[in-house]
């Protein structure tokens, strides 16, 4: 009879890693495993691809980017001891595989290769790397757990290769993950785990990314979860942690003995013969033993010692979640790219406010310089309310008049503006102006300079080129004008004060481009508008599909002629943190020439 598997305390190290950063990397990586070993973890899990960061795209072309991993994690393994640690990489032999190093006993003991490679949204994971075949297990040794290993997208499909290991024995799976966030994916993500270890009756322990990279964000909430589909643990959002939760590998035996299908499943897949050469049905024979690894006495864990399951840090709300992804993203992509402060256009509305609550809570108030720019159509309002939420952040404010400059742009193109009518030429002057200001601050000091435009404006072209759409990172490129308004309102209620005057988010949205302006001389309703591009932009609807969800056609015919009109705009647009399942540039891919639908 085989010994009974004792408890196993398992650490996920949910980290924040730099892509090409394979120093930095793997000495963050050695410290979780120093500290998952101190807590009596025998084994910890790292997100997928850790050592490079992910995604590392076409750095995965380069055959020293590939061999340099490869010396780093040789290295790693040298310094790995007392644990065994799965940790992501990218596995050069002859082609490329995403893959999962099994270090134990200061060695890479055997390396998982990663089998569904994800090729949608976001994704581009077929471009580089070559799919495994084979689901795979590892004996943690006499009186301990065997582990299935899995891959992030290799448990969103259902079925091998995770049943198939636990049909071979694994009573615990681990999954390296990397999975990027867009709004509410953390629930969903985590019913999909209660899903899974149902499916295959053992404990799911999945270990995901944390932070940001260019547009994306990741953000963490890492979950263990019991054959019976409860959450025995939890990571937090959008921060680093180290997870260690005690898990009881008999728990899943025995619940396996009480369904007699599962027991069925276990003996047809021990029958199968591993040799059969039949590539294509690899993923449905038994799982290959990738390696037998020794947990030492120290991390050895009695069942009357620890209790199972670990620490579950709270879910979210909407408002806080989506906040904490844009100042994930903003102060990665700040710090990652050595910015030493970064610059907003604050001009009193509610969009140059919300970017500049999320600039300081990313970076600091003294890492923010707020300006202000006038013309001769800002009202007084506007002015006061700038001032007075920089006053309220504690933000540097620099005010620059723009009236003056504007002026003699309007001398210099007088002779050739002359018997026109003032119209969109002369308003976006005032735009451009602006936008030179701020890319010369940035010029001068080196500051990133935040667009404040929104999704919605984005989506419908109205925003100027090389006006308020320049910059160099656009925090709310893929959150429509609704959300900035939830955002504030959360931001204030948080504060306990108002830091955004209530003016800002009662005064009519307006570009204040010329005299009496408001946004919906041009546009339709926000809450109308938001409606059209949720399902336009988000959902691929087309105009019979959102007239029939009670949208007004003539307002939907609009909308969809003016999206369709401003890719080339969007083409040009500074990158974006991306909060939904089809950003902008990421995920929403249509020509500039085009003449379907118009």
């Amino acid at each position: 009879m085989a010994a009974r598997a004792q408890p196993l305390r398992i650490a996920l190290a949910q980290i924040d890693v730099t892509v090409g950063d394979l120093e930095g990397n793997a000495r963050k990586i050695a410290e979780y495993a120093e500290r998952a070993a101190s807590e009596g973890a025998g084994i910890v899990v790292f997100p997928e691809l850790a050592l490079t960061g992910y995604p590392p795209e076409d750095l995965l072309l380069k055959t020293s980017f590939l061999e340099e991993t490869g010396q780093a994690l040789e290295a790693l393994a040298v310094s790995t001891k007392g644990i065994v640690a799965l940790v992501g990489f990218p596995e050069y032999d002859v082609d490329v595989y995403n893959a999962a190093a099994v270090l134990a006993d200061g060695a890479v003991a055997a390396v998982y290769r990663k089998i569904y490679l994800p090729n949608y949204g976001v994704f581009d994971e077929q471009r580089y790397f070559q799919p495994g075949d084979e689901p795979a297990i590892v004996d943690l040794g006499d009186g301990a757990a065997t582990v299935g290993v899995t891959i992030c997208e290799d448990i969103w499909e259902p079925g091998p290769p995770a049943t198939t290991a636990a049909a071979s024995g694994a009573q615990v799976i681990v999954n390296l993950s990397a999975s990027p966030y867009h709004a509410g994916k953390g629930i969903e993500r985590e019913r999909m785990v209660v899903q899974r270890a149902r499916d295959s009756l053992a404990t799911f322990a999945m270990c995901n990314l944390v932070g940001g990279q260019d547009e994306l964000v990741f953000d963490g909430h890492s979950v263990v979860v019991s054959q019976d589909g409860e959450v025995l643990g939890r990571a937090p959002q959008f921060e680093e942690a180290l997870l260690v939760c005690t898990v009881d590998p008999e728990a899943a035996e025995a619940r396996r003995l009480q369904d007699a299908r599962h027991r069925a499943a276990i003996r047809r897949t021990r029958e199968q013969a591993s040799d059969d050469g039949d590539a294509e049905a690899a993923v449905d024979r038994r799982a290959v033993t990738l390696a037998r690894v020794s947990l030492g006495k120290e991390s050895r864990v009695r069942s009357d010692e620890q209790p199972v399951g670990g620490r579950c840090a709270p879910v979210m709300g909407p408002e806080e979640e989506v906040h904490s992804a844009l100042v994930t993203g903003l102060r990665d992509y700040v710090d990652k790219n050595s910015f030493e402060r970064v610059v907003v256009a604050l001009s009193g509305g509610i969009d140059s406010a919300c970017v500049a609550l999320v600039a300081v809570d990313a970076v600091g108030p003294e890492r923010v310089a707020l300006v202000t720019m006038p013309s001769r159509y800002s009202s007084g309002a506007t002015r006061s309310d700038a001032a007075a939420i920089a006053r309220n952040l504690g933000a540097e404010l620099l005010e620059l008049p723009i009236e003056g400059p504007v002026e003699a742009f309007d001398g210099v193109l007088s002779e050739r503006f002359r018997d026109t009518d003032p119209g969109i030429a002369e308003e976006n002057i005032q735009a451009r102006t602006r936008g030179l200001l701020v890319m010369a601050l940035s010029n001068k000091f080196g500051w990133l300079v935040l667009a404040t435009g929104n999704k919605s404006e984005l989506s419908v072209g109205y925003a100027t080129l090389y006006g308020d759409m320049a910059g160099g990172f656009a925090v709310l490129k893929d959150v429509f004008k609704g959300m900035v308004y939830r955002l504030v309102r959360w931001r204030n209620e948080r504060a306990g004060r108002e830091i955004v005057p209530a003016s800002v988010l009662e005064r009519a949205p307006s570009a204040e481009l010329r005299h009496e302006q408001l946004d919906e001389d041009s546009l339709p309703r926000y809450d109308v508008l938001d409606r059209i591009l949720a399902g336009y932009v988000e959902r691929d609807l087309d105009a019979d599909q959102l007239v029939r969800q009670g949208l007004d056609r003539e307002d939907v015919e609009r909308v969809i002629r003016m999206v369709d009109g401003a890719e080339y705009k969007r083409r040009q647009a500074p990158p974006g943190i991306r909060i939904s399942t089809k950003a902008f540039g990421r995920d929403r891919r249509l020509p500039i020439t085009n003449r379907f639908g118009r």
